[in-house]
């Protein structure tokens, strides 16, 4: 069974960056990776700086070659259970321990129940204005009511264009939002939807029940955000939210010692770019954690071991040894 010091669950933005910190601090890492990254849908990501535009495959891509560079090794495989002393337990039957586990499996997306909308994801069904508002600013947009939160989304995408729609579905407005949305031009339409309509590849409506289309060239939904139901952080005891999301610090570290968590899998609106920084942040945390208990185990070794001739020598020569010179 190979020993790592630590074992990075997940191979996304988060994932790769911690390894990307503890390859530099000269830790044997290993990154597990079952190969399916949330933002695998998008065409593009904006907003990491340097990296504006980039296809998300692409930067996974760079970030494996750098990683590997600092001896990081990449194991294509899936996680499907955790031992008392962190032992991983692998799909393949294979088996590694590490002293320490950084979790950065992400989180899921639970979309609505309308005909189009899984096929459309990533296209031009769209959740983060930040990501995506740019590219689609001054477009005919709607913005899919009925879930929590969806009348602060749609105020948010007005930030791009001055024509948004509402489709309000069963959600009951109350005054005050209707005034809000009113405020800001947005016409609320009451009334379920029945379908994205779709030509060509590509969206140019919206369908009710009733039988109107609305034309539109983008959506946008506020997905709910599910944690994978792996159940690998309760398994280890972790202090989980109601949703089921970890209870983590600044750091990421988690309720258990030993186990940190970064990057959708601890917070699920975070962006790409800042999933990257939390994996940053929790590979230092574990690196100075690694430090700390290797300085406990080094007093404690040399506690144990008499103080011999040879290293009297040694002593003697860093002191004294430029005196026997002359000097």
């Amino acid at each position: 069974m190979e020993a790592y010091d630590v074992a990075i669950v997940g191979g996304g933005a988060a994932g790769l960056s911690a390894a990307l910190v503890l390859g530099r601090a000269r830790r044997r890492v290993a990154v597990i990776d079952a190969g399916a990254p949330r933002n695998a849908p998008a065409a593009h990501m904006q907003g990491f700086l340097s990296r504006d535009g980039m296809p998300p495959a692409d930067l996974l891509a760079e970030g494996r070659k750098e990683v590997t560079s600092y001896g990081a090794e990449l194991l294509s495989d899936q996680v499907v259970g955790m031992s008392p002393g962190f032992v991983v337990h692998l799909a393949s039957a294979r088996a590694v321990t590490a002293r320490r586990v950084l979790m950065a499996t992400g989180a899921g997306d639970e979309l609505p129940g309308i005909p189009g909308v899984r096929q459309r994801w990533g296209k031009d069904l769209l959740h983060c204005p930040y990501c995506h508002g740019w590219e689609v600013r001054d477009q005919p947009l709607g913005v899919l009511g009925g879930v929590p939160g969806s009348v602060q989304h749609a105020l948010l995408v007005r930030q791009w264009s001055g024509d948004v729609v509402f489709f309000a579905r069963t959600q009951d407005l109350t005054l005050a939002e209707q005034r809000q949305l009113e405020s800001r031009g947005i016409l609320v339409i009451p009334g379920e939807v029945a379908r994205l309509v779709v030509e060509d590849d590509r969206l140019t409506g919206v369908e009710l029940t009733d039988g109107r289309v609305v034309a539109r060239t983008v959506v946008f939904v506020r997905p709910g955000n599910n944690p994978h139901d792996d159940g690998l952080l309760a398994g280890l005891g972790c202090e989980l939210s109601e949703a089921g999301f970890p209870a983590v610090d600044g750091t990421g570290l988690t309720s258990v010692p030993g186990v940190w968590a970064a990057g959708n899998v601890a917070d699920p609106r975070a962006q790409v770019i800042t999933a990257a920084g939390a994996g940053s942040a929790a590979a230092i945390a574990i690196n100075i954690d690694l430090v700390r208990e290797d300085v406990e185990q080094a007093v404690a070794d040399m506690a144990d071991r008499p103080f011999s001739a040879a290293m009297e020598a040694q002593v003697s020569s860093l002191m004294f040894g430029h005196r026997r010179r002359g000097f």
